[in-house]
């Protein structure tokens, strides 16, 4: 319960405080002039009082209700009040009214981003927990296995050791994935901008997926125009973004099926392509592609020993460079990834050093 009184619709005690006022000096004025008399100076004393009362009501009261009704709704977290109250520049209360009724949108926008973060924390700690415990129970119940007696049965214990590694890596590439995250979010990750071609950051990211590409029976294919020119940003870090989204272009594509790394001028930028004829992923889904731990397919991420942050890392690595991140896709019939690099040194980079 609120121990500010509200003010009152109809009755504005300010008006009476100051048409009584203003009402009493009026009459007693009148009854000091001479030849004044009680009647005419008591009515001229309620007129003016009247006449004041009115005027306090109709340019103060209104405004006065207003200004304590947003006032409360910044108060209480509400604040609804869509349309702007009259002019800015009208008088100074008019402009009190203004400055309080953008403080209350500025509060009501922190507010909703607060709450969206404390939101996205909580679903983030609950994600996290969630892939930290599959491996850990797992490294734990073969573990547990071997110590009561399986580390004496070579049919099995070489294979518990393997998956014992298997989740061991698993968390350690978590581990690895979070805090580049992190790193890149608070720029505390050095990028760094050199020029090179195409050709050999394609070839950089096919050598590092190629063992999982020969498990799939798929060999990727490089596509790119004549006469590229060459391009700039951190090769390392864009290395990085093609190694998980071809990684991803295999994962979820069928035994034996294509893809492709394709490259082409746009004016005064190369774009960069991969493109797969895999599962492909329903519209619903590509809004919320990049987002930490987010899976199209939880079931079948997991099994093929996904972090869930992959994405997330190639949209932090391509916002550092100023570029997006473009999805198209059909299920049951691939998925294209686009992004674009420039031809020209980008101005947010710092250039690679070079050894002496």
């Amino acid at each position: 319960m609120s121990l500010v009184p509200e003010l009152p619709v109809f009755v504005s005690r300010l008006g009476l405080k100051v048409g009584a006022l203003a009402g009493g000096i009026a009459g007693l004025g009148a009854g000091m002039l001479p030849g004044g008399t009680a009647g005419p100076a008591v009515l001229l004393g309620a007129s003016v009082a009247g006449a004041v009362y009115a005027a306090v009501h109709f340019w103060l009261h209104r405004r006065l209700r207003h200004l304590q009704s947003i006032l409360r709704q910044i108060r209480t977290h509400e604040f609804d009040v869509e349309t702007p109250p009259g002019r800015p520049h009208g008088d100074e209360l008019s402009t009190l009214l203004w400055e309080v009724y953008r403080t209350g949108q500025s509060l009501e926008t922190e507010i909703q981003e607060l709450r969206a973060m404390e939101s996205y924390r909580r679903e983030f700690i609950g994600n996290v927990s969630h892939e930290l415990k599959t491996p850990i129970f797992s490294v734990q119940g073969f573990a547990e296995t071997l110590l009561d007696g399986a580390l004496n049965d070579e049919s099995v214990n070489r294979t518990f050791l393997e998956k014992i590694l298997h989740h061991a890596n698993r968390l350690d590439n978590l581990a690895r994935d979070l805090s580049t995250i992190t790193k890149i979010e608070t720029d505390e990750l050095d990028m760094s901008s050199e020029a090179f071609e195409v050709a050999e950051l394609f070839d950089a990211a096919i050598e590092s997926v190629e063992i999982r590409a020969e498990e799939k029976g798929i060999s990727p294919q490089q596509d790119l125009a004549p006469d590229l020119p060459r391009v700039y940003g951190d090769f390392d870090r864009l290395r990085r973004v093609l190694v998980n989204l071809v990684d991803n272009a295999i994962k979820y594509n069928e035994e034996g099926g294509t893809v492709r790394l394709e490259a082409d001028a746009r004016g005064d930028e190369v774009e960069l392509r991969v493109v797969d004829d895999g599962i492909g992923i329903s519209s619903d889904h590509l809004p919320r592609l990049t987002e930490r731990f987010y899976r199209v397919d939880k079931s079948r991420s997991r099994n093929q020993g996904g972090t869930g942050l992959g994405l997330a890392i190639v949209k932090h690595i391509l916002g550092a460079h100023d570029r997006e991140l473009h999805v198209e896709s059909t299920p049951g019939e691939g998925s294209t990834f686009r992004f674009t690099l420039p031809t020209s040194p980008h101005p947010t980079l710092e250039p690679a050093h070079t050894s002496p």
